[in-house]
């Protein structure tokens, strides 16, 4: 009985670490022992264990970095800048959505626009910016869907779905909105009431459905 008791309190004891874990904020870790914040802010710090030894810089090498300890390296450098992601867009000619993008490897850095970022983040490395450079896996981790903010944004998009999707099929037929072909911004004004106000514009091409004509389909199943 006693054996059975400490079986089911250790299996007790294992599911309320696993809700405690998930209902943790998301933070990244870097290879120097740092987590930071989705904002880039440095959360905490903890003796390194190993891995790569830092760079002049004191940014470890990318080389065989995955994606999680990557764009930790990259929210590094950025708040070692001091600057914020629209101070840094407005250097580098680039929204500041799409500026936050890149340190969060989820968009590619196109050649010529290296030594204007650097210039603008002078802790990222060559390493740092070659990874920039190549096609990112874009994605994202399941769990940020239950951070407040995310989850308000999901919310809003599907609250006003299909009444959004009406009016574009109204004023440009059928078809879809782009978000390859997007530009995206986030801005703060005042309201009426001098409060702060955030204005999300995501400005995407319209992608009409297209009528598939057999006589126009240039890759035809052999017969």
């Amino acid at each position: 009985m006693a054996l059975k008791g400490a079986l089911s309190m250790g299996r007790l004891s294992n599911s309320m670490v696993s809700r405690q874990a998930l209902q943790k904020p998301r933070a990244f870790i870097s290879r120097r022992g740092q987590s930071f914040s989705s904002t880039g802010t440095v959360l905490a710090s903890m003796p390194p264990a190993g891995g790569p030894q830092p760079s002049p810089a004191g940014i470890p090498e990318t080389r065989g970095m995955c994606k999680h300890d990557l764009v930790g390296q990259l929210l590094a450098a950025k708040e070692a800048s001091g600057k914020t992601f629209t101070q840094i867009s407005k250097e580098i000619g680039l929204t500041n959505a799409f500026t936050a993008q890149l340190f969060y490897n989820q968009a590619q850095l196109k050649s010529g626009r290296e030594e204007v970022l650097r210039k603008a983040c002078p802790a990222l490395t060559d390493e740092l910016v070659a990874a920039m450079k190549r096609a990112p896996m874009r994605g994202f981790d399941p769990s940020i869907l239950k951070e407040p903010h995310i989850y308000r944004m999901t919310e809003a998009v599907t609250h006003y779905g299909e009444s959004i999707k009406a009016i574009m099929n109204e004023e440009l037929g059928d078809g879809i909105m782009s978000a390859i072909d997007m530009y995206a911004t986030i801005d703060v004004i005042k309201g009426k009431a001098g409060e702060n106000r955030l204005v999300i514009s995501l400005n995407g091409k319209f992608l009409p459905h297209v009528e598939q004509v057999s006589e126009d389909n240039t890759a035809k199943s052999p017969k």
